[in-house]
């Protein structure tokens, strides 16, 4: 929003669980074409950690939303644009020139993007044509993990929809798929309009895939017209919501702990959860704090039941000094995760276990 009623293109950045969304944010908004761009970052579950490690900047219109965003898109989307309309208005923040939504791994991206285009959701109130008027859907980019991705096209239809979506799909991790399958020819079956990319090829530019103009449907496949339409049929009525489940299924299971961590028993908790091809896990995100070091924090990923290499922050990123563990996955065994990390942090030295 350069001036107060020029309406800014919003970017929906999308893909399942663990495809490296924001290994991709951090990569626009190191942009200098990026700089004034606004982000909403949506995580599942009641303990943020991805807020921690998007590089956002002192200076940037950055906001959180915790919980299923499917059940609550519209309200959560129309309203954090609400708000940032009005911090650009009331000059609490420098100008804004796009927005980037960084959508949960388990968000069906219809309700979200019928909320952002027009004869999508209807308005229900004067902050929801305030929206309408200034903002407006540009495009949807989605990535897709080669290395994990087949248990998202296989076992989740949010998957499906996600890249059946988007106008640019990312291929992540192909620096490590150790088979070469031919990803595009497969996903261009679902989403014949899309443009591919290789995240890791050398004339790779995440910025030039931020369009302008508005979103379309156009020369999607025709599954998207049909969802879209369908969604505007169901009824999202305001109810209490577990912000911690995503269906009947899958869930997150939150772990914190208020004092350092000894970094073997870090690595025995990780590498025994990640390892037990039963468990249920889907994703696993973490920032531990470590004794051998408590002011650079170590950050752990898994998806399914590979653990990504361990790298150490240089700081904690809002100060909070506290291990924060989030678990997703599908009926995975909570009492045997949590007396295992009871063992890594004892009760007594301030362990705290909660089901997320």
């Amino acid at each position: 929003m350069n001036q107060l009623y020029e309406p800014a293109p919003v970017t929906l950045l999308t893909g399942f669980l663990g495809s490296g969304k924001t290994t991709l944010l951090n990569g626009l908004l190191s942009s200098p074409r990026m700089r004034d761009a606004a982000v909403i970052v949506n995580e599942f579950g009641t303990v943020p950690i991805d807020h921690d490690l998007v590089h956002a900047g002192s200076e940037r219109y950055f906001r959180t939303t915790t919980g299923c965003i499917c059940c609550t898109a519209t309200s959560d989307i129309r309203a954090s644009l609400f708000e940032l309309h009005e911090a650009c208005r009331r000059e609490e923040i420098p100008a804004v020139s796009r927005v980037v939504i960084e959508t949960t791994g388990l968000a069906d991206p219809a309700p979200i993007i019928n909320s952002l285009i027009p004869g999508g959701a209807p308005a229900m109130g004067m902050r929801d044509h305030v929206v309408a008027r200034h903002f407006y859907l540009a495009g949807v980019i989605t990535a897709f993990d080669v290395v994990a991705g087949r248990l998202a096209l296989d076992s989740f239809m949010e998957g499906w929809k996600q890249l059946a979506f988007a106008d640019h799909i990312v291929l992540t991790k192909t620096d490590i798929a150790e088979e070469r399958i031919s990803w595009v020819d497969e996903l261009r079956a679902l989403n014949p309009a899309a443009t591919f990319h290789d995240s890791h090829s050398t004339d790779f530019r995440l910025e030039n895939l931020m369009d302008a103009r508005a979103y379309s449907t156009q020369y999607k496949a025709e599954d998207v017209p049909a969802w879209l339409a369908m969604e505007g049929l169901v009824r999202h009525p305001d109810h209490e919501h577990d912000p911690n489940r995503h269906g009947d299924e899958v869930e997150a299971f939150i772990l914190t702990h208020d004092e350092p961590l000894a970094p073997r028993s870090v690595m025995t908790f990780l590498e025994l959860v990640t390892s037990n091809i039963g468990s249920g896990l889907l994703r696993l995100k973490g920032i531990f704090a470590m004794a051998d070091n408590p002011d650079r924090p170590l950050v752990a990923h898994a998806v399914q039941h590979r653990l990504y290499p361990l790298h150490r922050l240089d700081r904690w990123p809002d100060g909070r000094r506290q291990t924060r563990v989030v678990l997703i996955g599908q009926d995975m065994p909570r009492e045997p995760i949590g007396e295992l990390f009871d063992v890594l942090a004892p009760r007594s030295a301030g362990r705290k276990r909660k089901r997320a």
